[in-house]
């Protein structure tokens, strides 16, 4: 009971912040405020796809010599490419959770948590940010995921492997290491190429302490159902490949080559069912981008875009660039793809992870969370999402 009256508060408090911004025009606002008017209107989306592969430069990606030739020619010839588009920080985990909630790194993050402790002092600033240290953050910090519920929308994380070890016929979800002990998950092993880090709803007490975690936050198997009608299909899905599929081991324990080619084929093979689906059909939006830019000790793989700020939880010399120092994590570049872009479209705006999660927010009139909600920060608009009529 105390678990559910948790998340009941949580809800409550998402849904009086959206009330203050009920009927709000789309558009960009100040900083941790709701939306406002915008002079350029964008198309509004009722589907959003975000596909999450691991650690490349967008010149290694979208370069001549690109080992993704879907992703980099064929995805990209069908919407918008964005080559200015930044990670925020290393390694991986500081980048997901970004995603979803706008909060910047703090040193565990940084190091993946390879412990999964509570985030600790926990508290709130003025500019969105909680203060401390760790990797669950507490019940008040809220996710685009809470808000999308408080506001009558619905979301589903979808991660490849969720299953894991599990006998045949299993359905695990909500998969996570119990609070203070290892992350067992940190390597691929033979039939089991599951990654907590690349999880991020599971590092919310306002997620993980809910029903609404094994509602919602389930294994990849479901996508395929789940993408049959445009009523089964969330508004907000988040799928992330294994640890092989997303091209961050190579070679993988299953005997693929992994890397950047063998993201590319899973691509190739998944991505035609989102496209072919209703729900895609009907104002969709497909993102595809990466965590971070490979850290190889280059500035490229630590700059960033956009005015980023490091945060209240690292002290310099920390950055955000973590072991290579710089303010960011680096250019990965996007591709998008929805009827509400017209083909061949490049949008050479700076974009990056808080850019994403504030576009997603603006499109559904909320409140923006954290860093996104940062002054002066540019989201998605008509250079990119070009077909106002579609």
């Amino acid at each position: 009971m105390r678990e559910r009256s948790r998340g009941l508060v949580l809800a409550l408090a998402v849904t009086g912040m959206i009330a203050l911004v009920a009927g709000a025009a789309v558009g960009a606002g100040p900083a941790g405020g709701a939306p406002r008017a915008s002079a350029q209107a964008v198309p509004h989306v009722n589907h959003v796809f975000i596909i999450v592969l691991e650690n490349e430069n967008a010149d290694s990606t979208f370069g001549p010599d690109t080992a993704a030739p879907y992703l980099a020619h064929a995805l990209r010839s069908r919407g918008a490419f964005l080559p200015n588009y930044y990670a925020i920080g290393h390694e991986s985990l500081d980048n997901y959770i970004a995603m979803v909630s706008g909060q910047a790194p703090n040193t565990q993050t940084q190091a993946d948590c390879m412990v999964y402790t509570n985030f600790k002092p926990g508290t709130p600033t003025s500019n969105g940010q909680y203060r401390g240290t760790g990797c669950v953050y507490p019940a008040p910090v809220a996710t685009i995921a809470n808000q999308l519920e408080a506001s009558g929308h619905t979301w589903k994380g979808y991660m490849d492997g969720m299953n894991g070890k599990a006998p045949p016929g299993a359905d695990i979800r909500c998969r996570h290491p119990a609070i203070n002990t290892q992350d067992n998950t940190q390597t691929a092993e033979v039939g089991d190429q599951y990654a907590a880090r690349h999880n991020p709803f599971v590092y919310f007490h306002s997620i993980i302490d809910s029903p609404t975690c094994t509602q919602h936050d389930v294994g990849y198997v479901h996508l395929s159902d789940d993408l049959r009608s445009k009523q089964t299909t969330p508004n907000y899905s988040f799928i992330t490949p294994n640890l092989c599929h997303d091209g961050h081991d190579s070679p993988c324990v299953s005997g693929e080559p992994g890397g950047l080619e063998t993201a590319d084929e899973w691509l190739a093979h998944n991505v035609p069912q989102i496209l072919r689906s209703p729900a895609f059909g009907d104002r969709g939006l497909l993102i595809v981008t990466f965590d971070e830019a490979e850290g190889d000790g280059s500035d490229a793989d630590s700059s960033a875009c956009c005015n980023e700020q490091p945060g209240p939880n690292l002290i310099p010399p920390d950055t955000p660039g973590a072991l290579n120092p710089g303010p960011g994590g680096g250019r990965i570049g996007a591709v998008l793809v929805s009827p509400c872009i017209k083909p061949g479209t490049v949008d050479t705006t700076p974009y990056n992870h808080y850019s994403l999660l504030r576009s997603i927010e603006r499109n559904w009139q909320l409140p923006f969370l954290g860093y996104a909600g940062q002054q002066g920060l540019v989201p998605l608009g008509p250079k990119a999402l070009n077909r106002p009529g579609c």
